[in-house]
């Protein structure tokens, strides 16, 4: 029980004195916030139309203003910040789901698996996500789903790769070893010793890849390959802020400010825990 309450204050502290981890933090919260917000309130509806108010600057009616057909910029950009956590996560989370598997297997069997699973990787390399949605959109067309998709296939050699590389080792160890000899599984030993011994290397690039698919998914939504209207999108925003850029610029500003926060919290948010994770920074300190 005090070895329990030494290592709970020693976490504590070290949260508390990465200032990066809590930056990250509190602009993370703050965007999950703002969007499970938009599930049950916006200031207007983000897809009502009043012409008679387009292209207004901030205001105390319209916080953020509205756009060139009169909607609220600051309802667009809660309902946008749904759409594009809700991609990223279900992007991540597919890269995850299969790139970790595959990573574990590719170092637990070695020789030529792991060589044709890192082949493999090679080849998805080889596509990246706007040239993946390019090709899906074009045999099922445009769509968020199919920006989920395109991103999630771009993120599986990231994960396989990662979880390859930091399994290797693993593999060697005393404690692996002895499984082995006892009888156990390699799935076994894969969920039993080498992912909780991986774990923060995975729960850091999951962060890093997460800012990285709302920014990939911005730039399919710009180019007309993700979300599609009337749905919001913070990259179809900056699209449609285009030809106003300068009778209205409070229409690419807002929009590429929220980009920019998300992934300047996320990436922050992956800094602080691997300073907060990695053993070795940690004895450092």
């Amino acid at each position: 029980m005090p070895s329990l309450s030494r290592r709970s204050k020693a976490v504590f502290l070290s949260v508390r004195m990465s200032r990066s981890l809590m930056i990250g933090l509190v602009i993370t919260a703050l965007l999950l916030a703002l969007a499970l917000l938009s599930l049950v309130w916006t200031p207007y509806s983000p897809t009502a139309m009043k012409i008679l108010h387009k292209l207004q600057g901030p205001s105390a009616l319209h916080w953020l203003g509205t756009d060139a057909f009169g909607r609220d910029v600051l309802s667009m950009l809660m309902v946008g910040a749904r759409n594009s956590l809700s991609v990223a996560l279900i992007a991540v989370g597919v890269g995850i789901g299969i790139g970790v598997p595959l990573g574990a297997f590719a170092a637990a069997r070695g020789g030529m698996v792991d060589g044709f699973v890192m082949r493999l990787t090679d080849l998805a390399f080889a596509f990246p996500a706007l040239l993946t949605a390019v090709i899906i959109t074009a045999v099922f067309g445009p769509g968020a789903v199919n920006a989920m998709l395109a991103i999630g296939i771009f993120n599986i050699p990231v994960f396989a790769r990662i979880t390859r590389g930091a399994s290797m080792g693993m593999w060697k160890r005393d404690y692996v070893l002895a499984a082995r000899c006892a009888g156990r599984s390699e799935t076994a030993i894969i969920f039993d010793h080498i992912l909780p011994n991986i774990g923060h290397v995975l729960i850091v690039q999951a962060t890093i890849q997460f800012a990285l698919a709302i920014v990939a998914e911005a730039g399919l939504s710009y180019v007309g390959l993700g979300t599609q209207p009337p749905h919001p999108s913070w990259g179809k925003m900056l699209n449609d802020a285009q030809t106003y850029i300068y009778d209205a610029p409070h229409l690419a500003i807002f929009p590429g400010l929220a980009i920019t926060f998300a992934v300047l919290g996320l990436n922050m948010l992956g800094d602080g825990l691997r300073d907060m994770l990695d053993p070795k920074i940690r004895r450092q300190r």
